[in-house]
């Protein structure tokens, strides 16, 4: 009982949040007394449910990612990613023409035990997925997703969907449609309006469009459905405190499913996990812990003080732990893992283009946007906030997708105040009073107002936005709030400015490119931008096939968007993860959130449990 009495220590001494520091020594006192295998991990920024239809934030999406299942995945070790079976009999089918994919699902998996099956136990079937894609069109359900499904132009969907809008009436989920179809009890067809090369891949999102969800769940809880998720996946969720923690307990439903990954010859690292890992029965552990530590400190004393088992290290420490990307001699001669790794997440700001100060695209407003994006220094940033921890963004798309060219160069890495300056006093943005700060063309004062985080990674941003648009003679003002407020007021139009990070579920680069699609406005197009020219080019990307034409559409995507200026790209992010020398099989994926069930602690790997 070493361990929980020095978590709770440290908690009276106001060195750990109190939340962390209970549940921590909780799960240690479980591990004593039991020996089962506790994985604890840590959310920097809370989560806002598990219904995938209803998400929209990484974390509750990475909650849903163990609890839900798609038909396929990627791969857990192969590198470049590539496409597995989950729950599919085989990958996805296409047609010739890419209007009809085909999707057939492996029979004798079942949903978790819950209530609303009154005791029976309850199998996946074709009827699921064409129940839980209906429900991203249900009005009733506000999805998030619903731009992004709607871009599939699945047959006869929208139509239901307006039908519902225009009749007032509950959606019709049982009236069949031609774009969504079961053959069989296990056989799904999809049909689209044109040609979807591509779409084979988002069926990977378990956390999404590819997630299974029971009807009878659903109805049984209504708008409580947040709070009750239950898939066919490898954990169940056993406890959440809002905030705080989650909980997620092994599935006892759970197919015999093994870990198995296909990693390249070439990859030493890779091959060394899968000698390890291989033929084990998944999930490895029986219980994960999530604690929400907003704070940089506590997270990383959490670490420290063996009360998290995997980390990703927050900014501020990472020349502690990782000194030139290297694991610091103090933390390696405890046995302490560590890596630094490329990501496909890409931090930037962006402005509200329906606002009538900052947003439009007559030339004043295009010439204030890129002058504020000219003036921040995103190489001291990178410096200063990211402790070195990243790689200038020429573009909102990420490494390792398609569209990104490392050797792409653009304005949107420029730090130039002088060419800032400049673009202001030749658009009328110019200080009338002397006063030293500009009006408006129309000689109104005005400020940019930042929406921002209390945290400290958001008050070290803050302190150099106000630095580089003093600079060029522009106010700041910034209005707090929690990030879920944040985003839930970004998405309302509400917000001027803010700034955010975004990762890439997929493989292709057009996914980035939703953030300026104009019918993705309020949603993936968080800026609200909107422009034909651009929303043609995203439309062509979407039917085209991997070739040169549509790398060359890719390049049009990326010069528009630094024209306009809706966003500034600031950085892609490089990440140190650490972890305790007890942890085994980790890689963090390059796509997905998906890796809690591939991982196993040393002193289970005996259990025949854990082993099958």
């Amino acid at each position: 009982m070493t361990r929980r009495r020095d978590a709770l220590a440290l908690a009276a001494a106001g060195t750990l949040a109190p939340g962390l520091a209970l549940a921590a020594a909780q799960a240690s006192a479980d591990r004593d007394a039991d020996g089962s295998g506790v994985l604890r991990v840590v959310f920097p920024v809370a989560e806002t449910g598990f219904d995938p239809v209803r998400i929209s934030d990484v974390y509750s999406a990475t909650v849903c990612a163990h609890i839900f299942e798609s038909p396929c995945a990627f791969d857990y070790l192969a590198r470049p990613v590539q496409l597995r079976t989950r729950t599919a009999a085989a990958l996805p089918q296409a047609s010739s023409d890419f209007r009809t994919w085909t999707i057939r699902l492996r029979p004798g998996i079942f949903f978790a035990d819950d209530p609303a099956f009154k005791g029976r136990p309850r199998e996946l079937t074709a009827a699921d997925h064409v129940y839980a894609i209906k429900r991203y069109a249900d009005p009733a359900n506000a999805s998030p997703g619903w731009p992004g499904v709607e871009e599939w132009r699945i047959l006869g969907l929208a139509a239901l969907r307006e039908r519902a809008l225009a009749q007032k009436k509950p959606f019709d989920y049982d009236t069949p449609i031609a774009g969504l179809r079961t053959l069989d009890r296990y056989t799904l067809q999809l049909r689209f309006e044109r040609p979807l090369p591509r779409f084979g891949e988002t069926m990977a999102l378990a956390h999404g469009l590819g997630a299974a969800v029971a009807r009878e769940v659903v109805e049984h809880y209504g708008e409580r459905i947040m709070e009750h998720p239950v898939g066919t996946g490898p954990f169940r969720l056993g406890a959440w405190r809002r905030s705080s923690s989650i909980v997620l307990e092994r599935n006892p439903r759970f197919r015999d499913a093994r870990w198995e990954a296909e990693p390249t010859a070439a990859d030493a690292e890779g091959q060394a996990i899968r000698g390890l890992m291989q033929g084990r029965r998944l999930p490895c552990v029986d219980r994960v812990e999530i604690a929400i530590v907003e704070e940089a400190q506590p997270r990383w004393l959490s670490f420290l003080n063996d009360q998290c088992d995997v980390l990703a290290v927050p900014q501020e420490f990472g020349p502690t732990a990782m000194p030139g990307g290297r694991l610091a001699p103090n933390l390696a001669k405890k046995g302490i893992q560590g890596w630094r790794l490329p990501t496909s997440t890409t931090q930037l700001s962006f402005f509200n283009m329906e606002h009538p100060l900052v947003g439009g695209n007559a030339p004043e407003q295009v010439a204030l946007r890129r002058a504020v994006w000219l003036a921040l220094d995103v190489q001291r940033e990178i410096e200063l906030v990211f402790r070195g921890m990243g790689i200038p963004a020429q573009s909102a798309i990420a490494p390792f997708c398609s569209g990104y060219d490392p050797a792409f160069k653009s304005e949107g890495s420029d730090h130039d105040p002088a060419r800032a300056r400049a673009l202001l006093d030749l658009y009328g943005w110019v200080d009338r009073d002397g006063d030293g700060w500009r009006e408006t063309p129309r000689g109104q004062p005005f400020a940019i107002e930042c929406a921002t985080q209390s945290d400290s990674l958001s008050r070290q941003r803050d302190e150099l936005l106000k630095k580089d648009l003093d600079a060029i003679g522009i106010r700041v003002r910034f209005k707090p709030a929690k990030w879920p407020e944040n985003l839930k007021a970004a998405r309302a139009g509400k917000l001027m400015f803010w700034r955010v990070g975004s990762s890439a579920n997929l493989t292709d680069g057009q996914s980035a490119l939703s953030r300026l699609y104009g019918p993705d406005a309020g949603q993936a197009n968080i800026a609200r931008f909107r422009l034909a020219a651009f929303d043609e080019i995203y439309e062509q990307l979407t039917v085209l096939p991997d070739d040169p034409e549509r790398e060359a559409l890719f390049l049009q995507a990326k010069r528009l968007a630094v024209a306009y200026a809706p966003y500034k790209t600031h950085l892609h992010q490089l990440v140190d993860v650490v972890a305790q020398p007890r942890v085994q099989g980790f890689r963090r994926p390059h796509f997905g959130y998906e890796w809690w069930q591939y991982v196993d602690l040393a002193g289970r790997m005996a259990s025949p449990r854990a082993a099958g």
